[in-house]
């Protein structure tokens, strides 16, 4: 719900290092958009909503997120390509850099926190130089009353300043924008990049540290919704697999679309008080309560408008990676405490762009830790003419560039879990069909959204021989039928109408799969290694 306005506490800055800023302390949504127009950085479309260009970066810059290596996370943290060590004497230098940026400055503070769940509550403070960027935050972040601002004490900071470039020779980044994880001194800093993304990212990294290191919970870039019988689904997924359209649901109320705690009293709780969901291509016939919550109060990102204001949602001249932020009240059909309970269902999502995995098909224990460790999805290839070759893509646990620990930590915690609850794990490819992607189509939406269903209703029933067929290739049981679906469609060989281009193509998906598993063997028992593809071609 959303919060009342007006706000009277002001703040200081100084402890901070921000010296004689002007501070604009929790505006309203609406001052923030008027701001934001009045300052040239944003314009507002045909529905009322403000729309802006996040610069040069349209998508977060893996490469420039760094965790300070200290006596917190130099013996926690996986550190590699994922996680990128910082000096803690060069992260001191550049906080004072950024700051100093931000003094005589107008400065726009919001207070708010993360995990829905009470027992778990992240106070966090973030401090923008762009009055959208701290629209975002508002979206994003679970509000406050202004009871709870009167004595809110801030756990953690976020400084987010787009407009400081660093010096890559001097600062110890790699180019002129980066993002830095502090745990010691709680400190989210982003600098040189607009993209709001790097924001909600940095606190879901730091939440994926603290809460199983400290709070013996599971972190999940996943969505959830929850049925009248209290069901709670679970779905992960990386970007572009449906995450956020499949759990907007309207028969089942959304607890969140991307990130999530699963407890040890076994409670499922939002991270987030928003959803930041992908818009191209977006349609009031294909996603319609997505559409619908684009209004006054939310952000679209790098989409194309025209003289009337009107949204073109094919248009992706400027990145594929458009976007809309809006807090989650703009959906109507939510669950209101943002907490579900009894996790009956978990599925795992995949856009294969090979056409070769099953739509869905139901996972062993063993299977479903090996393809969480995986967190396959496909790439496709970009608008090069000639180029239709799928690249593989492997995230462990359905996120890596947001998690902190070895894979092995979150998947033992995942196992543990599925064990205990004896929750029902599910892959669902909503890829291709008929063949690779340049050949074969997408997977229909209103197929996926049957099949889910169906899971839901209890409909797919136990597995049998009579109800579900063992994939020759990558082992798992898919169903033979499945109300409201093409028995066809369920077959992803009998859709190719070449069974020696099918499997062909299913052999050269598993090697790739075996081939990125080889980092984990170390770290992975036998029951987790035998979840994996069994026969793979030479």
């Amino acid at each position: 719900m959303e919060p009342l306005y007006p706000i009277t506490k002001t703040i200081s800055l100084k402890h901070y290092g921000i010296k004689d800023a002007t501070i604009r302390y929790q505006l309203s949504p609406d001052e923030l958009q008027e701001e934001t127009v009045q300052k040239g950085q944003g314009k507002i479309t045909k529905s009322g909503t403000l729309a802006v260009n996040t610069g040069e970066f349209t998508g977060r810059s893996p490469m420039d997120r760094f965790i300070v290596k200290d006596e917190i996370t130099s013996d926690k943290v996986w550190w590699g390509n994922i996680n990128i060590p910082f000096e803690p004497d060069a992260f001191d230098a550049l906080y004072d850099k950024v700051t100093a940026y931000l003094s005589e400055k107008e400065i726009f503070v919001r207070d708010s926190y993360a995990c829905a769940d009470p027992d778990y509550k992240l106070n966090i403070r973030v401090i923008n130089e762009y009055p959208w960027s701290n629209m975002f935050a508002y979206n994003m972040f679970l509000r406050p009353t202004e009871e709870e601002l009167k004595d809110f004490d801030p756990e953690w900071t976020v400084i987010n300043a787009p407009g400081f470039m660093a010096d890559a020779d001097i600062d110890g980044t790699r180019q002129h924008n980066f993002a830095i994880l502090n745990f010691t001194k709680k400190i989210a800093l982003i600098g040189g990049t607009g993209y709001t993304g790097e924001i909600k990212k940095g606190i879901f990294s730091a939440l994926n540290f603290i809460l199983p290191v400290y709070k013996d919970t599971l972190p999940m870039h996943c969505s959830a919704n929850v049925g009248e019988k209290g069901d709670t689904a679970i779905f992960f997924g990386l970007s572009g697999t449906g995450k956020t359209t499949l759990s907007t649901d309207p028969n089942r109320k959304l607890i969140g679309d991307d990130e999530h705690g699963w407890t040890k009293e076994n409670t499922i709780f939002n991270f987030e008080g928003g959803c930041y969901a992908k818009v191209i291509d977006l349609s009031a016939e294909k996603e319609p309560e997505i559409y619908g919550a684009i209004k006054k109060g939310a952000i679209l990102e790098n989409v194309i408008i025209d003289n009337n204001g009107e949204v073109d949602y094919a248009d992706t001249s400027i990145t594929q990676n458009t976007r809309v932020s809006y807090p989650i009240y703009h959906i109507d059909n939510i669950q209101e405490s943002s907490i579900g309970k009894n996790p009956k269902n978990i599925f795992f999502l995949t856009a294969d762009a090979f056409g070769v995995m099953p739509p869905i098909s139901k996972l062993t224990p063993s299977q479903a830790a090996y393809h969480f460790i995986s967190g396959y999805t496909a790439k496709v290839a970009g608008t090069e003419a000639g180029v239709v070759e799928p690249t593989p893509s492997f995230s462990a646990c359905f996120g890596a560039p947001f998690m902190p620990l070895h894979p092995a930590k979150y998947a033992e915690m995942l196992i543990k879990k599925m064990k205990d609850t004896g929750v029902n794990v599910w892959l669902v490819n909503t890829g291709w069909t008929g063949g690779p992607y340049g050949v074969g189509t997408r997977i229909k939406l209103k197929y996926t959204r049957a099949m889910i269903q169906a899971v839901l209703n209890g409909d797919l029933g136990l597995y049998s021989y009579d109800n579900y067929h063992i994939h020759s290739v990558f082992g798992v049981a898919q169903p033979r039928e499945c109300p409201g679906v093409p028995t066809s469609v369920l077959s992803p060989r009998a859709t190719w109408n070449n069974d020696e281009e099918y499997y062909k193509t299913a052999f050269k998906l598993t090697n790739a799969f075996r081939e990125n598993f080889k980092k984990f063997e170390s770290y992975a028992n036998e029951e987790i290694r035998r979840g994996g593809p069994q026969r793979y071609a030479f």
